[in-house]
């Protein structure tokens, strides 16, 4: 798999993840990260991101989410 697949196959497992941790559904997911661009983000980052578990990158992104003033339960 090419480092583009596993940046994808990590994006969208993240979606996934986030929506059954946060009990959102994966529209508002989606909304959420399209706001704050965290699939860019979870790009840029890969290279750390691939070293973590789910549930630390899952941390980070809330962080990052709160950082930019986008609240995951309303």
């Amino acid at each position: 798999m090419s480092e583009k697949e596993e940046i994808l196959f990590m994006q969208t497992r993240l979606i996934r993840l986030a929506a059954e941790e946060w009990q959102l559904s994966m529209d508002k997911v989606l909304s959420l990260f399209k706001q704050a661009k965290v699939l860019d983000y979870i790009e840029k980052a890969y290279g750390i991101f691939h070293c973590e578990g789910d549930e630390a990158v899952l941390q980070d992104i809330e962080e990052y989410l709160d950082a930019k003033g986008l609240k995951i339960h309303a």
